[in-house]
C-alpha cells in the first residue's frame, strides 16, 4: 500500500508513523479546534463525546485508537506535511461541503441549547437574596418553599395572593416577591416541576387527550365527562357554567425533568457510571451487570454506543392516601426509576421520578394501559427521535435517547402492567411455600 494513500492511523499503534500523526493531529486540533484547553477526544472510546487535556488526548489516542471524521479542515488523513495546492484541487466541490457543514454543525452543538439557557438563567436570578442582607433563603428558594406552603395547607390562590400583599408591607421594599400565585406557577414550569391535568373516563375506558381532548362524552360506554351536566347549572346566560370533571390524571412530564440530569455537572457525571464508574468484576450489583442490559446492548448497539442515554424502570403500585383502613380508596402512582445512577443514588427519593398520579376511588385494573398513554407517547419519542440535551459535565450538546428496561410490581401489578393473569403462578408459590 501506498504511504501517501494510508492514513496515519491505519498504521501499528506502537510504530512511529502512528506516532507521528498523532502528534501532528493533536497540535493541528489544538490550534483551530480547541476550547480552552481541551478538545473532544477522537479516540476509539470517547468518539468525540468527551473533552480533554493535550496529554489526556494522546494517550487516549495512542491506547485506544483513532476515529478518523470527514469534516477535517486541515486534512489529517494524509501522510506527511500538508497537501500542496495543486493536490486539493483534485477534492471534490461536493464532499468539501459536507465537510463544512459537519463542522458547522459540531460547532453549534457546543454550549448550553435555548432549554439550558432559561434554566441556567432562572437558576442564577433565583439565587439573588430576597431583600438585601437577607442570607437565609433566596429569591428561588422562597417561590418553591411558598408553593410547597401551599400545596400542605390545600391554600387557595387568593389566599397566597393575600400573603404576598402582607409580605410587601412587612419586608423591605427592595424585597423581590412574585406578584401572584400564577407568576410563581411560570417559575416552577421553567424548572420542570409542573403537571397537567387530563381529564378521564370515570369507568377508566378512555382518556379526554389529544385527538378526544374536547369530546364531552366517552365514546365507549358514553358517559358524561362531567360531575354534572350544563342543564343543572344555574341559568344564568351571562356566566360560563362551572363543569367539574369526573376524574383527574395528573401527568407529570419527565422529558425537562430528564434534560434537569444533565444540567448540573455534577449530576451528569453520575449518569454515565454505569459506563466510566462501574466495577466489572463479573458480580452483580447493578443492572448493568445483568443479561438483560447485556442483551439489550447486543440488540440496539447504536443506542448503548452512547453512555449518556438513559435507562429506566417502571414501578406503579396502588395504596391508600386517607391513612386509614375503614375508608376504601385506591390511588396509582406511577415512578421511574433512573438506571443510569450508581446504586447508592437510583432508589434516592430525590431521584425517583413521579410520572403519574392515577385518581381512585378503585384499582384501574386492566385499564391501566389508558392512564399510561401520555408517559408512553414521551417515552416512545425519547426512542425514536431523542431529545438536544445540553450536558454541563462537557460542555456539549447530544441527542439524548431513553429505554424502558424492566417493570417493578408485584404479582397483581404485574397482571395489569402486561394483561396476563397471574392467579395461577401466585397458587403455584404459595402451594410451593407450603
Amino acid at each position: 500500500m501506498d504511504k501517501g494513500n494510508k492514513g496515519w492511523w491505519e498504521f501499528p499503534r506502537w510504530s512511529d508513523v502512528y506516532e507521528q500523526g498523532t502528534d501532528e493531529y493533536i497540535e493541528k486540533a489544538f490550534a483551530t479546534r480547541s476550547q480552552g484547553n481541551q478538545i473532544s477526544c477522537p479516540c476509539c472510546t470517547c468518539h468525540h463525546r468527551y473533552w480533554y487535556g493535550r496529554n489526556d488526548v494522546r494517550d487516549h489516542i495512542i491506547c485506544n485508537g483513532f476515529v478518523p471524521r470527514n469534516d477535517e479542515s486541515f486534512h489529517l488523513g494524509r501522510m506527511g506535511p500538508k497537501r500542496e495546492a495543486e493536490d486539493l484541487q483534485h477534492d471534490e466541490p461536493s464532499n468539501m461541503n459536507d465537510g463544512i457543514q459537519e463542522l458547522l454543525h459540531d460547532a453549534l452543538r457546543e454550549g448550553p441549547n435555548e432549554e439550558a439557557k432559561k434554566f441556567l438563567n432562572l437558576i442564577e436570578e433565583g439565587q439573588q437574596e430576597l431583600y438585601s442582607g437577607c442570607k437565609k433563603m433566596s429569591r428561588l428558594a422562597f417561590t418553591i418553599r411558598l408553593y410547597i406552603y401551599k400545596c400542605d395547607h390545600k391554600l387557595p390562590d387568593v389566599a397566597i395572593a393575600g400573603l404576598l400583599e402582607f409580605f410587601k408591607e412587612v419586608l423591605p421594599d427592595d424585597a423581590i416577591l412574585p406578584t401572584t400565585m400564577h407568576e410563581a406557577k411560570k417559575v416552577l414550569k421553567l424548572l420542570g416541576l409542573d403537571y397537567k391535568k387530563i381529564d378521564a373516563c370515570p369507568n377508566d375506558c378512555m382518556l379526554y387527550w389529544a385527538e378526544h381532548a374536547n369530546t364531552t362524552s366517552c365514546h365507549v360506554c358514553g358517559t358524561s365527562r362531567w360531575k354534572s351536566k350544563e342543564s343543572d347549572q344555574n341559568d344564568n346566560s351571562n356566566e360560563k357554567p362551572r363543569r367539574i370533571p369526573s376524574k383527574v390524571l395528573r401527568y407529570f412530564p419527565i422529558k425537562k425533568r430528564l434534560q434537569r440530569m444533565y444540567m448540573c455537572a455534577e449530576t451528569a457525571s453520575y449518569m454515565t457510571w454505569h459506563k466510566y464508574g462501574r466495577e466489572n468484576d463479573g458480580l452483580l450489583r447493578h443492572p448493568a451487570d445483568g443479561q438483560a442490559w447485556i442483551n439489550f446492548d447486543k440488540k440496539y448497539p447504536s443506542f448503548s454506543n452512547e453512555p449518556r442515554n438513559v435507562r429506566l424502570a417502571l414501578a406503579t403500585d396502588g395504596f391508600n392516601p386517607f391513612q386509614t383502613m375503614s375508608i376504601v380508596h385506591s390511588t396509582w402512582p406511577v415512578i421511574l426509576v433512573n438506571y443510569n445512577l450508581p446504586p447508592w443514588l437510583a432508589t434516592k427519593s430525590e431521584f425517583l421520578m413521579l410520572s403519574l398520579l392515577i385518581p381512585g376511588p378503585l384499582s384501574p385494573g386492566n385499564s391501566i394501559d389508558v392512564y399510561l398513554q401520555p408517559l408512553m407517547k414521551d417515552l416512545d419519542d425519547l426512542w425514536q427521535f431523542g431529545l438536544e440535551t445540553y450536558d454541563a459535565s462537557t460542555n456539549t450538546r447530544f441527542d439524548m435517547h431513553v429505554a424502558l428496561l424492566s417493570t417493578i410490581s408485584d404479582f397483581p401489578g404485574y397482571a395489569m402492567l402486561s394483561g396476563w393473569s397471574t392467579k395461577e403462578n401466585l397458587l403455584a408459590l404459595v402451594v410451593i411455600m407450603k
